[in-house]
């Protein structure tokens, strides 16, 4: 048996990543297998509703539709990958949307709605890091219980009801004259969160201590990682995104809900599993996960424009989680 000392000189085998190879399949194989789902359902558009799914205004909407649940899955990601998971995220949308649409925020501005909800998206994260890394609590446990409580507040700010925007300089982020060559500023905030994540996970050390973290805490301690911080600054990295998410979500309804989110934290979480992140933590890839995103939203967008049935779309992004995770397991096994 090694002893702790023996353990302690190893050194921490390196992350892989992006672009990387495996012994049979190319890592970067699954975002082109993405990439190919992409140009297939552009096909599949392109035939049955050739005018309208080629549209510059309908492939704008779908790039819009991506951003939101994009910048959250941005967080997410980073979350799995350091071996932890996030079900409240949605709710943490939720929260800081009515938080930063009071009437008492709005008196502020849009830097006022802006800082308020990026403080409740990382004051949340702060909770969630708090309660998993020195609780300490099963992460399942210590989202969901968020989720709840934040669900809970959001209603209670609300009361129920939709607060809408009245502070200009946030509703004319949403119309066509402050698209930045015909693209919608929130999109550009998915593109930079998108690059920015990227470069984070792939050229710093705080991504590799990242993988490190999520592969394996022990050996990662005994390297001389900080794993309990290494765990809540994940977290709140993704609060912040959720607060991010929030505000543009605000910015795109011109109003702030109890309602917004629902259900981000599982189309997160799948839009990353389809990407390449393990569930068991430890390996993902930021662009895998927003090709994820992509592929889902283009997904709901071919169901709508085609008038099909919400239940057949359901079980569409089912089977193709299901295929996601074989296919994980089949590279695993190898």
């Amino acid at each position: 048996m090694n002893s702790p000392a023996s353990v302690a000189s190893k050194p921490v085998p390196p992350p892989a990543k992006e672009g990387s190879a495996s012994r049979r399949l190319p890592f970067d194989m699954r975002q082109l297998s993405l990439v190919g789902v992409l140009l297939a359902l552009a096909v599949v558009g392109a035939i049955t509703k050739p005018d309208e799914f080629l549209a510059a205004e309908n492939l704008r909407l779908i790039l819009t539709q991506a951003s939101v649940i994009g910048v959250v899955t941005v967080g997410v990601t980073f979350v799995i990958i350091g071996g932890g998971i996030d079900l409240s995220v949605g709710a943490i949308v939720a929260l800081a949307s009515v938080w930063a649409t009071t009437v008492a925020t709005q008196d502020f501005g849009l830097g006022g709605m802006l800082l308020c909800s990026v403080l409740v998206g990382v004051g949340c994260g702060l909770v969630n890091g708090v309660l998993v890394a020195y609780g300490p609590m099963v992460p399942f446990i210590a989202t969901l219980a968020m989720l709840a409580s934040a669900r809970g507040l959001a209603l209670q700010i609300s009361d129920g009801k939709t607060q809408v925007v009245t502070v200009d300089a946030v509703l004319d982020l949403g119309i066509k004259d402050s698209y930045v060559l015909g693209v919608p500023p929130i999109v550009i905030v998915f593109a930079v969160v998108g690059v920015l994540g990227w470069l984070l996970l792939n050229r710093t050390t705080f991504g590799r201590r990242t993988v490190a973290v999520g592969g394996n805490p022990e050996a990662s301690r005994l390297a001389g990682i900080a794993v309990k911080r290494q765990r809540l600054l994940l977290y709140l990295l993704s609060g912040l995104c959720c607060g991010i998410a929030a505000f543009m979500l605000i910015v795109l309804t011109g109003s702030g809900q109890n309602t917004n989110g629902n259900l981000y934290e599982l189309d997160a979480i799948a839009a990353a599993i389809i990407g390449g992140t393990l569930l068991s933590g430890g390996r993902g890839t930021i662009l895998g996960s927003v090709l994820g995103v992509l592929v889902f939203t283009t997904i709901t967008n071919l169901f709508a424009l085609n008038n099909l049935q919400t239940d057949i779309q359901q079980i569409a992004k089912g089977a193709i989680i299901v295929a996601a995770v074989l296919v994980q397991k089949g590279r695993s096994s190898s």
